[in-house]
């Protein structure tokens, strides 16, 4: 059994790893802030289930705060850090860019640090195919990645970067997961699936930045937990895509999708599209495949029919989130 801390532990994947982690026989420090950036309720939902578990404990703190990692790290004799936390969501991070560059930067190096003191030599960093802006399709690793066009991407590239120095520095093995478009039951209320499943359900009018041709390589969330778990065994530096694998998803074929398990018709309300949007992501995964020998098992179809049978199953208490 090893000891993981597990920053972002109440968040939408941090959640699904931790029960993962939790499952196959480890123990779990969970970090989370619990920050209003969506519905505290959600997270808190999530993390209920994981306080039942007698191997997970939670710590409420921020990345931030030196003195709150270096007083998790201190005597716990963890063997890795899974690092989940940061501020999410690209349009978001358009509206409020210090707080994006003082979490995912600023806090990444914090958590780093505290590691280099406290003798961690094993990380797993949640990376984005928001760094791939402008790369040739399908996205490799070995792509050129110095040209985000949202702050929410530039953070997270500039987070690779530290990373990368400390593994060069102190011998640090660093595993960065490059995630394309995560969906599953209990995500985020700002990603367009929970919007779409919601909106359509309520019979309200569901926003579509262009015309909705836009694809997006889709990642299952479990599939995505089962990557990161695994990723736990690699030595060295790598950086590696995490994606569905499969042809990606349109925005409105997801709609089409989403109305047809709801059984309501979608009402749909066009507007422009956003420059902090990519019109498409394809991801090699050939990578995945090798180094962690890992590959998706979800297909969008599946995945899909899940995240509505528990928003179904959810109803009243979605109804109740902030939106």
């Amino acid at each position: 059994m090893k000891t993981i801390l597990l920053t972002g532990a109440a968040g939408f994947i941090g959640s699904h790893v931790a029960k993962l982690l939790l499952a196959t026989g480890h123990a779990v420090v969970g970090l989370d802030n619990l920050n209003e950036y969506y519905d505290v309720r959600l997270k808190q939902y999530r993390l209920d289930q994981l306080l039942k578990h007698p191997s997970f404990q939670f710590a409420k703190g921020d990345i931030q705060d030196k003195q709150t990692l270096d007083q998790l790290l201190k005597g716990r004799n963890i063997d890795a850090v899974i690092h989940l936390a940061a501020m999410a969501g690209i349009r978001y991070s358009q509206e409020r860019p210090e707080e994006y560059v003082a979490t995912n930067i600023g806090g990444t190096s914090n958590l780093l640090q505290a590691m280099q003191r406290h003798g961690i030599s094993r990380f797993v960093f949640a990376s984005s195919s928001s760094v791939y802006s402008g790369c040739p399709i399908p996205f490799r690793e070995d792509s050129m990645t110095d040209a985000p066009v949202s702050t929410y991407g530039a953070t997270k590239k500039s987070a690779e970067l530290l990373a990368h120095t400390y593994h060069a520095l102190y011998g640090m093995h660093v595993v960065v997961l490059r995630y394309f478009t995560v969906f599953g039951p209990e995500g985020r209320p700002d990603m367009s699936y929970f919007k779409f499943i919601r909106c359509i359900d309520e019979e309200e009018s569901v926003a579509i930045n262009g015309d909705g041709m836009q694809t997006r390589d889709l990642t299952y969330v479990e599939d995505a937990a089962r990557a990161t778990t695994s990723a736990l065994g690699l030595d060295g530096y790598h950086i590696i895509n995490i994606a569905g694998g499969m042809e990606p998803i349109s925005v409105n074929k997801m709609v089409d999708t989403i109305s047809g398990l709801v059984g309501k018709k979608a009402k749909i309300r066009h507007g422009q599209p956003l420059k902090t949007d990519l019109v498409e992501t394809r991801a090699d995964i050939s990578r995945a495949k090798e180094l962690l020998k890992w590959e998706p098992r979800v297909d969008f179809e599946e995945g899909i029919r899940a995240t509505v049978e528990w928003h179904v199953k959810n109803r009243e208490f979605i109804r109740g989130l902030r939106h």
